[in-house]
């Protein structure tokens, strides 16, 4: 399939199951070599899920077909600009590219305000509308150094 054919395809998938009622306007689509490894959709409100966005829920299903966590060799076809959210796990996923067809102010023009969150996270902490804090920090290195010494850790 073409860069266009999968783009339509996650185009498709945003329209079809927001008016079957499972969520909203956003599709998304892994593919390798130009074959569709697996299909997302925007399930937020019918899983009562808030990380369920079309992009995460293809690079669940992507990881669980190829067995593996690790998708350096995949693609994403995505409706829309990922939120940040998705944009990490893009990122951690590693996927080596990203096609995207409405764009942020695309989607806050219909009530999907992405771009505050992309506004957001640059901000200090002090400064954000979470507020956030720091707290028991030496006891939470624990974890982190018993997995530093850990021999049979998986790096990711």
């Amino acid at each position: 399939m073409t860069p266009e054919d999968l783009m339509r395809r996650a185009v498709a998938l945003s329209m079809e199951k927001m008016q079957a009622g499972i969520g909203g306007p956003f599709g998304a689509v892994i593919a390798r070599e130009g074959e569709i490894i697996a299909e997302g959709w925007n399930q937020v409100t019918s899983t009562a899920d808030p990380t369920a966005h079309a992009e995460v829920v293809a690079i669940r299903r992507a990881c669980q077909a190829l067995g593996r966590f690790d998708l350096a060799d995949c693609e994403i076809y995505t409706s829309c600009e990922p939120c940040p959210m998705c944009l990490g796990a893009i990122y951690w996923a590693r996927l080596r590219r990203i096609w995207f067809g409405n764009d942020r102010r695309d989607a806050a023009s219909i009530g999907f305000d992405d771009d505050f969150l992309y506004r957001e996270i640059p901000l200090p902490l002090e400064h954000r509308s979470v507020p956030a804090q720091r707290l028991l920090g030496e006891e939470a290195r624990a974890a982190f150094d018993a997995w530093l010494h850990k021999p049979d850790r998986t790096a990711y």
